[in-house]
């Protein structure tokens, strides 16, 4: 008989679900169901997959309320938070099925004057069978991206959601199955925690999609590096949001409180850091203590629970070392903290050694610190280990401040825009991981670039054969020279 495992309310600690503790013989059987399926999914054209796949966003669509439920039963997401959730995902889905063939089918590439005589072209063909590790924090709008994406180039996917949040991943593969009945076996879900997760990774799939922290990451691309399987990694973030001095005071205030708060503060792109021109430091501050005090955790709270149980401990630990270093807590604090519930926190005078700004605190905190130029808040920003996302305040200089940010996206004058820009890549460097998800590197990452040359007549230079003259060097010698020699 199979193990079983309880999914727990984050709000009330109650039992709202059991699901399977699949095991190596279990996740093997997905993976050999999946690649069956490969061939007649991988057979089908862009377009009919595109059908097939907007048909499973219509499902998604129609059933959003059952799904958003889901959602706030398993990690705690207000309903109206969850439904804007899918309301994004699905105009990621939208974008790669109507896209995929033009981003992945053939393609000519010019030839030079040694290879005039080849036409050429690239394509990108399937991988096969993609593993998907999703996270809980964002259950629909993260693994979706990579679960729609890779069945949009071609390929079948094994999917194991976050064991926070098996019951949104077992909706999603029952709506698809739902949706697309002719091909029910091209997204298979398996369920558990990280002995299915290393099972998936050494399950011999084609490539694993990774979310999720970047201690986990590791661990993942540890198991994966054994049979060369390629990672695509989204990993953690230490966000920080950039106010300079002629900054919309009122929008960047607004922007660090939802970016700070939304989600209790479980988002890896969201604000975790603050850098504010010393000039108008004071009136930043006061604004966004005022938005916060009106922003409450409880089950009926703008924000609620914070999901993972251990992760409260990591908050209390962040904020007291901050506190015991001199920071002082101008909202919140580890006395807000009841249960699962972590009111929003503010911290000033936080030490840039603190683990409130080295650590990803994944909870609903906030440093805000003064710095005398933006080129100190650059310097402040760039020093972090994780190098995610960034959002700059500023009228003038709002470009200039952001092209010299390292970080997979930087968005001016809105917080994270670019994430929901369907058309744009999202992915992080150093510490929060590599590859890219959404637009057209999102889809490539599920593929292999395909060269194909086809000779249309004879070379008159034939280079690759021992039956070369000298008269022909002589010839490329002297093109070489004209071509390449005059600069």
């Amino acid at each position: 008989m199979s193990q079983t495992f309880e999914v727990h309310s984050p709000s009330t600690g109650e039992v709202v679900g059991r699901f399977p503790d699949d095991a190596e013989p279990a996740v093997a059987a997905a993976v050999d169901r999946a690649r069956t399926a490969a061939p007649a999914w991988a057979g089908l054209t862009f377009a009919e997959r595109g059908r097939l796949l907007d048909r499973w966003r219509g499902e998604i669509a129609r059933g959003k309320n059952a799904l958003a439920e889901v959602i706030h039963t398993e990690m705690g997401k207000p309903v109206s938070d969850a439904k804007l959730e899918i309301v994004m995902a699905l105009q990621h889905l939208a974008w790669a099925a109507r896209n995929a063939g033009t981003v992945l089918g053939p393609r000519a590439v010019p030839t030079d004057f040694l290879t005039i005589n080849q036409s050429a072209s690239v394509e990108y063909p399937p991988l096969g069978v993609v593993g998907v590790i999703g996270p809980w924090n964002y259950p629909v709008f993260t693994p979706l991206s990579s679960l729609s994406f890779a069945l949009a180039a071609g390929n079948t996917v094994v999917y194991k959601p976050s064991e926070f949040a098996p019951g949104v991943g077992a909706w999603l593969v029952d709506a698809f199955v739902r949706a697309v009945p002719a091909h029910p076996a091209a997204l298979q879900l398996v369920t558990g925690a990280a002995t299915t997760g290393a099972a998936l990774c050494r399950s011999g799939v084609d490539k694993i999609g990774f979310t999720g922290s970047t201690e986990t990451g590791k661990k993942v691309m540890a198991v994966c590096a054994g049979s060369l399987t390629p990672v695509l990694m989204e990993c953690g973030g230490k966000d920080a949001l950039i106010v300079d001095s002629d900054a919309d005071l009122a929008a960047a205030a607004d922007a660090a409180v939802w970016g700070a708060f939304s989600n209790a503060g479980q988002t890896c792109l969201g604000v975790e850091r603050v850098y504010v021109h010393e000039s108008v430091h004071l009136a930043f501050v006061d604004r966004v203590v005022a938005l916060a005090e009106g922003v409450r955790a409880g089950a009926d709270g703008l924000i609620g629970p914070v999901t993972m149980p251990g992760q409260v401990a990591v908050i209390r630990k962040h904020i007291d070392d901050a506190v015991g270093r001199g920071a002082r807590v101008l909202l919140g604090g580890a006395d807000a903290i009841d249960g699962q519930f972590v009111q929003p926190t503010i911290l000033v005078d936080v030490p840039e050694d603190a683990l409130a700004v080295t650590g990803e605190t994944f909870g609903p905190t906030m440093t805000i610190a003064a710095v005398a130029s933006m080129d100190e808040a650059v310097e402040l920003v760039n020093a972090s280990r994780y190098h995610l996302g960034v959002t700059v305040f500023a009228r003038r200089r709002g470009t200039e401040i952001a092209r010299r940010i390292r970080a997979g996206g930087v968005a001016i004058n809105a917080f994270v825009a670019f994430a929901s820009i369907v058309s744009l890549p999202l992915g992080g460097v150093g510490d929060s991981g590599f590859g890219r998800v959404h637009g057209p590197d999102g889809l490539r990452e599920f593929t292999y670039a395909r060269s194909l040359t086809r000779q249309r007549f004879p070379s008159p230079l034939v280079l690759t054969t021992f039956a070369r003259s000298a008269l022909t060097d002589a010839a490329v010698g002297l093109l070489t020279t004209v071509i390449h020699g005059r600069r």
